[in-house]
């Protein structure tokens, strides 16, 4: 269990950050931009649970949250050449698939879409739209990471992050009224 009793450490005021792992990292490294965007997803969907606290979607938004915390330990725990004393927090192929059966729960009350859908609608499904997008970024973010031949990423990583971006937009339609309430784009409305 962690255990935080202080909360600022003066560690970071060189401008890195800890690895999991030991190790420092510059604070604009492409390791710590991909978790620091995994962390600003965890912080999109907290908003977006304040409108679905009463609504059964908000326990699979929960576990979410908590297993975004592990990716991003995933993340955070670099692969050394010697063993370490604990075993790495990885995120499994259990935790995609369970978002799988959650994106089919969902999708099966839907509507098939004639359109793509704007970010709009009802609060929840606006603040689900800009969780997908800053997914997204974390996903190019990791996939940007694994080009380079000297850094590794557990397999589920990149798996888990397009997973959940599919899960969070077919949560926006099903929270707006179940695809009812969606904005559609319409082509060259305006010219």
């Amino acid at each position: 269990m962690v255990v935080l009793n202080r909360i600022y450490t003066r560690t970071g005021d060189n401008g890195t950050t800890a690895l999991a792992a030991g190790g420092r990292r510059p604070k604009h490294d492409l390791r710590i931009e991909a978790f620091g965007t995994v962390d600003e997803t965890n912080a999109c969907i907290g908003l977006v649970r304040l409108h679905t606290a009463d609504l059964p979607i908000d326990a699979m938004l929960g576990r979410i949250q908590n297993d975004l915390f592990d990716l991003g330990a995933d993340l955070a725990t670099v692969e050394t050449d010697k063993p370490l004393p604990y075993e790495p927090l990885r995120i499994s192929q259990g935790q995609v698939d369970r978002l799988e059966r959650e994106i089919d729960e969902l999708n099966a009350d839907l509507a098939p879409l004639r359109s793509f859908v704007l970010p709009g609608g009802t609060p929840a499904a606006a603040a689900l739209h800009l969780a997908r997008t800053v997914c997204r970024r974390a996903e190019r973010n990791v996939v940007e990471l694994i080009q380079n031949p000297d850094e590794t990423v557990s397999d589920a990583v990149v798996k888990y992050l397009n997973r959940l971006s599919d899960f969070l937009f077919v949560a926006s339609r099903y929270i707006n009224d179940k695809g009812a309430l969606d904005v559609l784009w319409v082509p060259g409305q305006n010219r």
